[in-house]
């Protein structure tokens, strides 16, 4: 331990962005204890180095007294006066005690000091990094996958993605280049934990805003979004000025800015929806890219019963029902689809009775 310890110290210090002073307290507390495991005393002693040149040097702490009762703690006041002769009854005596080879012990203890406060430090640098970027997107790339979760890189950290948070329909590659969404950063024993999500609705939000210019100004809102991910996603948007088309501003000119989402989700559908305070408009639209006839809507129940032609019902529905679910979890209403056979069989009712809306609709 010497000057050009220091000097490297202090490199270091400044590029982790650690206080020099708080490495070279911890490299004392380190050789303090040391000290006392490898010579097994009991004196009171204290550490220090020479903030200059690097040397360590052992010191026992003894009390001025003038009866001694423990020669480990204490010095007689005429003993002290040959050192000084400004101490008093009371005082503390600093005698040097540091052993020959103690400075080989102190190297030692030093490095591995270092290198945990350094390790440490990198971990609170890391935490502090990414707790700004809780809720955002960040590109990365796989690293690895164990135990069914994927590990991927993100700028000289590690993110976990579970496997709840995966695309069913995604197969996670060595070297695949992805946009993910951060959902959690926590603080662990083992450092920060970073999870990752490619599954959650705010990650089609995130690429919104991205290629949304209109979304960043607040311009466009986004309202709401109801995903199942890797299929289909319904996106709700509206803005304030009659001036501005929301759905337009989302999807781009000949569809590009949706297109740039679509391409980023491995062509996971999106339907753009105007959203509108009118539950029976909203409904009407939420069910795209079905045609309805009419909707007729149960405040109490928050419920609502769909028209749409028969030819329009296995696609207001949608396979295995998505679009309807979607639609119904777009807007927080229950949603009941019929076709105009449907209800004529229903209400029992002749086939003119519905004329006027089938007339409109054609």
């Amino acid at each position: 331990m010497n000057g050009e310890f220091l000097g490297a110290l202090e490199q270091i210090a400044r590029e982790k962005g650690i206080d020099k002073e708080i490495l070279i307290n911890a490299i004392e507390a380190a050789l303090l204890s040391a000290y006392k495991k490898n010579f097994g005393t009991t004196q009171n002693v204290k550490i220090n180095v020479d903030r200059k040149t690097g040397s360590v040097k052992v010191y026992a702490l003894k009390t001025v007294v003038e009866d001694i009762k423990d020669e480990t703690q204490e010095i007689l006041l005429e003993d002290a006066r040959k050192i000084d002769f400004k101490y008093q009854l009371g005082d503390v005596v600093e005698i040097e005690v540091t052993p020959k080879n103690f400075g080989r012990i102190a190297a030692q203890n030093a490095k591995q000091v270092v290198i945990q406060r350094i390790r440490e430090a990198e971990r609170v640098i890391t935490y502090e990094k990414f707790i700004e970027r809780e809720n955002e997107i960040m590109p990365c790339m796989v690293q690895r996958v164990e135990r069914r979760n994927v590990y991927v890189d993100l700028d000289e950290a590690e993110g976990i993605m579970p496997p709840n948070e995966q695309v069913s329909t995604e197969a996670y590659k060595v070297n695949d280049r992805l946009i993910v969404y951060i959902t959690e950063v926590k603080m662990t024993n083992k450092g920060p934990q970073i999870l990752v999500s490619r599954t959650h609705p705010n990650l089609v939000k995130r690429l919104f805003e991205r290629e949304v210019p209109e979304i960043v100004r607040g311009e466009v809102i986004i309202k709401n979004i109801a995903r199942e991910a890797g299929s289909r996603t319904k996106v709700a948007v509206y803005a304030d000025h009659p001036s501005i088309d929301p759905v337009g501003a989302c999807v781009g000119q000949h569809g590009i800015r949706v297109q740039h989402i679509v391409d980023e989700l491995n062509s996971e559908k999106i339907d753009v929806i105007r959203w509108s305070d009118d539950p029976r408009e909203f409904i009407g639209s939420a069910l795209s890219p079905a045609k309805i006839i009419d909707v007729f809507i149960n405040e109490t129940e928050k419920s609502a019963r769909v028209i749409v032609p028969d030819n329009q019902l296995s696609l207001a529905i949608g396979k295995e029902g998505q679009n309807a679910r979607l639609a119904a979890k777009l807007t927080g209403w229950k949603i009941d689809i019929k076709s105009i056979s449907q209800m004529e069989e229903i209400e029992g009712v002749e086939n003119g009775s519905l004329e006027y809306n089938k007339e409109n609709f054609e």
